[in-house]
Formats: C-alpha cells, sequence, structure tokens
C-alpha cells in the first residue's frame, strides 16, 4: 500500500468547525462586546460569543458575516479573522474547531436584535466579563489585545465612532479600549499629523465653546498602516 493510499484510508475521524464573531462596540462610555446566554448543554446558562457552525456551502467568512448578521442585523461592518482555537478538549461534546473573528461596530450603528431577547443576548462590558462558556474568555482576550494593537497601528479605532466626532470624542474612544489615560496636547499633534481625519466645517454646540467636528478620510487607510500613532 502507498503512503496515499495510507492517507485515503486513515481512520482519523473528521473535527466539527465553527466560527464564533466577537462584536465589540462603544455603549455607555464602555467598551463592550456581545454574548448570549446558552439555552442548551454543555454550560447551560453560561455565556459565550456569538457563533455556530458552518454550513457546507458556506465560506468561514460568509458563516462569520451570517452570525453577525443574526445577532444586530449588520453586515457591511469592519470584520476580521482573528485566530484559529483548536484545543482537543475546549468543547465537551466533540473534537470542535472555532476560527474567531472580530467585528467592530459604532454605537450609533447599532441596531441590536439583542433587544428582543435581553435576558438572553446582552452587551457587557469587556471590563466586567461574566463566566463563560467553553475557552471564550481566552477568545476575548486575545480579541482585546488586537483591537489595542489595531488602534495604535491602523485606523481601526474610527469604526467605533459615528461619521462626525470631536476630538475629545476620538480621544475617549482610544482610552477606553487601550485603559489608559492619553496626553491631550500630545494625542491631539499625533492624530492631527497623521493625516486619517479632516475637518468637516460643522460644530457641536452644546455647553462652553462648539467643538468642531472631523470625519476620517476614507482615502487614510494606506498612509496609516504600520503607522503606531502613541508609542
Amino acid at each position: 500500500m502507498s503512503s496515499t493510499d495510507r492517507f485515503l484510508t486513515c481512520d482519523c475521524g473528521r473535527p466539527l468547525v465553527t466560527v464564533d464573531v466577537v462584536i465589540f462596540t462603544l455603549r455607555h462610555g464602555d467598551l463592550q462586546v456581545l454574548l448570549i446566554r446558552r439555552q442548551h448543554p454543555p454550560f447551560v446558562g453560561m455565556w459565550a460569543i456569538p457563533g455556530g457552525f458552518i454550513r457546507l456551502e458556506e465560506t468561514l467568512e460568509e458563516a462569520a458575516i451570517r452570525k453577525l448578521e443574526e445577532k444586530t442585523g449588520l453586515r457591511d461592518v469592519y470584520l476580521e479573522q482573528l485566530f484559529t482555537f483548536g484545543h482537543p478538549r475546549r468543547d465537551p461534546r466533540d473534537r470542535v474547531i472555532t476560527v474567531a473573528y472580530m467585528a467592530v461596530i459604532p454605537a450609533t450603528g447599532v441596531v441590536s436584535r439583542a433587544t428582543d431577547d435581553a435576558e438572553n443576548v446582552r452587551w457587557w462590558s469587556i471590563y466586567d466579563l461574566p463566566p463563560l462558556a467553553f475557552d471564550h474568555g481566552d477568545i476575548l482576550h486575545y480579541a482585546l489585545t488586537r483591537l489595542r494593537y489595531k488602534l495604535e497601528y491602523t485606523a481601526v479605532g474610527f469604526e467605533l465612532l459615528p461619521e462626525q466626532f470631536t476630538l475629545t470624542e476620538l480621544q475617549t474612544a482610544y482610552e477606553i479600549v487601550l485603559g489608559e489615560s492619553l496626553d491631550k496636547r500630545n494625542f491631539r499633534r499625533k492624530i492631527l499629523s497623521a493625516g486619517i481625519i479632516e475637518p468637516t466645517g460643522r460644530y457641536r454646540t452644546g455647553e462652553g465653546r462648539p467643538a468642531k467636528l472631523y470625519r476620517y478620510r476614507e482615502d487614510a487607510v494606506a498612509e496609516v498602516k504600520a503607522r503606531r500613532l502613541f508609542p
């Protein structure tokens, strides 16, 4: 028997494949993630990242987009593949490999279907999570680390903001995600010199002086790649 024949007849079993989608947004001055309370074994009653098994006819990304739309009603948002988690005992039911994705959604764009079942689907602070099923604690830790990295090196942070924003709102978003305070003068100097935002010519009025509104420059994606904004 050739080595090829031995491979073809190997009784190695067939691992199952799922996708899990970490969905981040800024809500109530906090970085939050969407979680689902499990209704079936294993880990009944515990909270988990939205996800599920991929269908035979869909790609991994298509499966991730489907799960995202099911839980938020959104499709056209920032989505990237994070990592593959495949510890043999990560799921007590079977040998299950999951491909984790990260979605970043502006709070103003969230038309969340979580409100349809608030008892079992809800937003949680990434800094105050409930007990989690499977290895989802590890996945969320990895996702937060990746988001922070992307925030410093790319323009992904703008995906968390509405189309127009003040510099104060932008700095606040960065501080919430990074988990640290940033010097106001240094932040503004670096973000303005990076050339990734532009003034809209409009102002936000309220208490105090009117605040200038900015927007993200769509043609700035290539410029900001590999540039660390806050060394």
